[in-house]
């Protein structure tokens, strides 16, 4: 009969650590609740009141979904809370909640038309001039709490509060969301190789990852790793944001700096691609670029190349360790984000480049 496995003590140690770890983080949070009413909200809108982040403009709900939610505030449902951050003008940035926001002044205040409605279908095609005086005042009166960080709450915290809200849903990711939070001279060279046809061919996405992005967090991850882990705490996002921010400022005292980035980057993939037969794939026939062999193969080999340039000229024969099981696990998906995970995967790719 097979026993429980047994409960490791947790030391007073660690949970002074942990505690000391949630009081440092809840610093960063500081917020008060407020209340609107719909006819507020919708002028504060149009009068440019709410500012919208460069990195949730381009999301725009499409004519159904905006329909649904009107269609959810004239039958009373409850409205999720709208989430600001208090800028240093008294502006309010909307951290979360601007699809909402923007429905209701195109609705209350503009032109929309609802779309075929499926629990109330006879105000499908309704504009909000076409309805009751009496429904319009009721709808302009209703109220919508939100919540708003004081000023002093930092981008990261933004930030962290926006991907936590939206964990599973189809709003910003976190390379989204850094474009447009942290525009600056080393994010647009990330933006410019995220193109580039030598990626495109070793590092094939689907279409799907393409719209999110997803070759823009495999270049990030490859400078970000690749210059050191100092002050990762098993949080790439966090990490990924404070390196990135870091680097616009780097970038920006010295502009060189981008030359040697691009020289690092495409040197790496130009070995890559003589040694690994596949690129970053598993396979010939491969449409996937997993990020955890993506970042053992392209921080492993440009750790390699930093120790022995001269493998160069004679590549290492890699299609024998290249399938076993051991590369299998260490770029599984598995605590794949714990730093002893991240660390063993790039190191047992330079490692085998070099010969060890």
């Amino acid at each position: 009969m097979a026993t429980a496995a047994k409960h490791r003590e947790i030391t007073q140690e660690e949970k002074e650590s942990a505690e000391a770890e949630i009081v440092e983080q809840s610093k960063r949070i500081e917020f008060y609740m407020t209340e609107y009413s719909v006819e507020i909200l919708a002028q504060k809108v149009q009068d440019g009141e709410f500012i919208v982040p460069p990195y949730q403009r381009e999301f725009t709900w499409e004519q159904d979904r905006k329909s649904r939610f009107i269609e959810s505030v004239l039958m009373g449902l409850p409205i999720p809370f709208l989430f600001f951050w208090e800028m240093p003008d008294g502006k309010l940035e909307i951290v979360d909640g601007s699809q909402r926001l923007r429905t209701l002044e195109e609705f209350v205040l503009g032109d929309l038309k609802l779309s075929e409605l499926q629990a109330l279908p006879k105000i499908s095609g309704f504009r909000f001039s076409d309805l009751p005086d009496s429904r319009q005042r009721k709808i302009k009166n209703r109220s919508i709490r939100g919540i708003v960080l004081n000023e002093h709450a930092d981008e990261q915290a933004r930030f962290d509060m926006f991907e936590r809200i939206n964990t599973g849903s189809k709003a910003a990711n976190t390379a989204e969301v850094r474009r447009g939070a942290l525009a600056g001279p080393f994010m647009s060279m990330v933006i410019e190789l995220a193109e580039a046809p030598e990626l495109v061919e070793l590092a094939p996405v689907s279409a799907a990852q393409i719209k999110e992005r997803e070759r823009e967090e495999l270049v990030t991850r490859f400078f970000a790793y690749g210059d050191g882990l100092d002050g990762y705490k098993d949080r790439p996002s966090e990490f990924i944001f404070g390196y990135t921010k870091k680097m616009n400022e780097s970038f920006e005292k010295d502009p060189a700096l981008a030359d040697a980035y691009k020289a690092r980057f495409f040197e790496t993939l130009s070995f890559v691609k003589s040694v690994f037969p596949f690129g970053f794939r598993k396979a010939k026939s491969g449409k996937a670029t997993p990020r955890s062999r993506f970042e053992a193969i392209a921080i492993g080999s440009y750790m390699a190349l930093q120790s022995a340039p001269q493998i160069v000229m004679q590549p290492p024969d890699v299609e024998h360790w290249l399938n076993e099981t051991d590369f299998a696990k260490i770029t599984g998906s598995d605590g794949a984000n714990a730093v002893s995970r991240l660390k063993r995967r790039m190191e047992y790719v330079r490692d085998r480049l070099l010969g060890k």
